[in-house]
């Protein structure tokens, strides 16, 4: 059975770090690329970094703040968050694609999300 599980999530003032964790299980998250998607109440659901293979992305939103890595011995993606601001408060998910330039509807397994509250 496909499941992504998150967690790492939480409460954190401005200009703090969190580092979310991303554990895959059912296939190798290696032949796929994993994303890290954030939704506010009533906003679009809005994609944050991707990592596979070939490439790593990231929104501009977050480019120069945060990192995605992964593990593949613990078939885990990780989203290290630095230098945090109120707006990237949100719900965090991390779903799998068959790669980072695939449109969202291509996503086709997702985590049941964990919550980062950023503090200002």
């Amino acid at each position: 059975e496909v499941q992504l599980v998150e967690s790492g999530g939480g409460l954190e003032q401005a200009g703090g770090s969190l580092k979310l964790s991303c554990a895959a299980s059912g296939f190798s998250s290696d032949d796929y690329a994993i994303g890290w998607w954030r939704q506010v109440p009533g906003k679009e659901r809005e994609g944050v970094s991707c990592i596979s293979r070939r490439e790593t992305l990231y929104a501009d939103s977050v480019k120069g703040r945060f990192t995605i890595s992964s593990d593949n011995a613990k078939n885990t993606v990780y989203l290290q968050m630095n230098s945090l601001k109120p707006e990237d408060t949100a719900v965090y998910y991390c779903a799998r694609a068959p790669s980072c330039r695939s449109t969202y509807i291509l996503y086709d397994y997702w985590g049941q999300g964990t919550q980062v509250t950023v503090s200002s």
